[in-house]
């Protein structure tokens, strides 16, 4: 009995409902194709537009919008003026640097009657240079709306304006070619020669060496006089450093320092640690033609090699050329 009762099977068991896989679990078609990077990135560019323009709609609508439009008006009326033919009477010259009143059909979308610099005649340019991630970065997306806003008031199309910072991602240069402005592919170090074009540099908050290297590329009357730079402060740059350090250093600027107008853009609570220290550089003929010819002589390159803390990201190829 006791062996019967040992070999005598287990009681039958009803085997449990099979857990079918929850709908939301199951992998479809449209958030595998998400995960493919192309379109990973293409949602991420849209992310960063939406953002781009919303914070365009918050500096249109800020007091230091309207000051800074005031300040740029001002220094780039007396820049122009200095580029334009002498055959031109004076009422002639006034006639093309003013905010643009003319018919609504020239004014440039989103823009408003009357706020607009008549730059044409000039065909200005505009580069920028480091003006870091802006997809991550509030300060440096903030940056960039100002860029694209300038573009627009001062009618420079956006395929006349190169870009670069060594640290874009994939992302941020979709976005920028989005945007449709160029994006360079070689880190130049500061060093680009305007070729004879009034150009405007956009490069807030640079490493000195990157204004100094600009200055170097462009030693001379004829150059300065067409060039047009917003960003660190030149004056307080003289204040911080040490007058040997400067002269040591960064020769061009501490030279430059007696043949330049400038004016500091206004400063506001909300947007003071994005556009602090920055000002409006520009060169008058006049003051340029009152230096020596020894300081027009001298052009060495930059080399900083016993510069420390040098701010800047150095080209590895020019680097080793310069070798």
């Amino acid at each position: 009995m006791a062996a019967a009762a040992a070999t005598a099977p287990e009681p039958w068991r009803a085997a449990a409902p099979r857990r079918r896989r929850s709908a939301a679990r199951r992998p479809r078609r449209r958030e595998a194709a998400a995960r493919d990077p192309e379109t990973e990135l293409e949602a991420d560019s849209g992310v960063v537009l939406r953002r781009i323009r919303e914070a365009e709609e918050d500096l249109l609508i800020s007091d230091f919008w309207s000051s800074a439009l005031d300040t740029i008006n001002r220094c780039l009326t007396k820049h122009l003026e200095q580029l334009k033919p002498p055959m031109r009477t004076p009422s002639d010259t006034l006639g093309n640097l003013h905010l643009d009143s003319s018919a609504e059909s020239d004014v440039a979308p989103g823009s408003t009657p009357g706020e607009n610099l008549v730059t044409r005649p000039c065909h200005l340019k505009c580069v920028c240079y480091g003006i870091g991630n802006f997809a991550t970065c509030v300060i440096a997306r903030n940056q960039l709306t100002f860029l694209l806003l300038f573009l627009e008031k001062c009618q420079i199309p956006r395929s006349h304006c190169w870009v670069y910072d060594p640290l874009f991602s994939q992302l941020e240069i979709a976005v920028l070619n989005t945007l449709g402005v160029i994006v360079l592919s070689e880190n130049e170090e500061g060093k680009r020669s305007i070729c004879g074009e009034p150009t405007i540099f956009y490069m807030l908050h640079c490493g000195t060496a990157l204004y100094n290297n600009l200055l170097w590329s462009n030693w001379s009357v004829d150059a300065l006089s067409k060039m047009v730079i917003i960003g660190n402060s030149f004056r307080g740059l003289e204040e911080r450093l040490l007058a040997r350090v400067l002269q040591k250093n960064y020769p061009y600027i501490a030279k430059i320092l007696k043949g330049q107008e400038e004016c500091e853009l206004p400063q506001t609570s909300k947007f003071m640690d994005i556009f602090n220290d920055t000002s409006i550089h520009w060169f008058p003929v006049q003051k340029l033609e009152q230096f020596s010819m020894e300081i027009w002589a001298f052009r060495e390159e930059p080399d900083y090699q016993d510069c420390e803390d040098l701010e800047i990201i150095r080209n590895e190829k020019m680097t080793a050329t310069d070798r």
